[in-house]
């Protein structure tokens, strides 16, 4: 894996002289941040050695070089995910690379299932921690220390600190927050009732299909991360609940907005 990340990267390098100090991932319908980015060069994943092609409507399929707020970054405008075929080594091979174009801290967005009762369509949580129940794990196999260690700290994968610049960037601005915990599926089916009610039972306040192992490899790689979901649908409801991908498209793009201030705000002051 080591000798495809660095044929990944050095081909990257072609496009920009700067190191990114951050790397961004653009979840479902939340692609319009990478129209912020200033000076910027957009690959396609096609273009890129051992980067498989994004293959979900709302994922555009390309990495963004450019600057944020006056900050290098590298934006990944659209995300792979295991129920596409691909292994999660694959998933979250972007991570490895990033993290080997120089990377210290990582941003990722979701679209999610809302599960807590305060919650409402468009409202934005930041993720403080997760409960994975994908069936595989990015990290099984032989370890390359390399890359990271072999039993990597989970307790808080979440950095406390862009957590609170987080809150206080949307509390000047008057944006509302909620903070939860994320539970990462498999998908691609959305979740049953029964399914939702256990995933809250669990503890969960928020469900998606991404997310959980880029966190992990990003953990292994040494890096911070900071989360954000934009609530685009709530399963916890009594009432007929019928969702579709389009609905959940449309409530990220009406969120949108905020969620792009909150992040580029939080990456001018890394």
């Amino acid at each position: 894996m080591l000798a495809q990340i660095n044929e990944a990267a050095a081909y990257i390098r072609q496009f920009s002289r700067e190191v990114p100090q951050a790397g961004i991932i653009l979840g479902s319908g939340l692609g319009n941040l990478a129209g912020e980015i200033m000076d910027r060069t957009e690959i396609a994943y096609t273009d890129i050695p051992h980067f498989p092609p994004a293959t979900v409507d709302g994922h555009s399929g390309k990495l963004i070089l450019g600057r944020l707020k006056g900050q290098p970054v590298v934006a990944m405008a659209g995300r792979f995910h295991y129920y596409e075929g691909l292994s999660m080594q694959q998933v979250t091979f972007p991570v490895r690379v990033m993290k080997a174009l120089g990377i210290h801290t990582l941003l990722i967005s979701n679209a999610a299932g809302g599960m807590n009762r305060n919650f409402r369509v468009g409202d934005l949580m930041i993720i403080t921690d997760h409960i994975n129940l994908q069936p595989e794990h990015p990290l099984r196999g032989r370890n390359d220390s390399t890359l990271g260690p072999r039993f990597p700290d989970m307790s808080e994968p979440y950095a406390k600190p862009l957590v609170a610049k987080a809150r206080a960037i949307a509390a000047a601005k008057g944006i509302s927050l909620h903070t939860g915990v994320y539970v990462g599926v498999q998908g691609p089916t959305f979740e049953t009732r029964a399914e939702y009610k256990f995933m809250h039972i669990i503890g969960g306040d928020a469900v998606g299909m991404s997310t959980v192992p880029e966190v992990i490899v990003a953990i292994h790689s040494g890096l911070r991360v900071f989360a954000m979901s934009v609530i685009t649908d709530l399963g916890i409801r009594d009432e007929d609940n019928v969702i579709t991908h389009d609905e959940v498209l449309a409530a990220a793009k009406a969120a949108e907005p905020h969620l792009t201030y909150i992040f580029s705000e939080l990456v001018q002051q890394l």
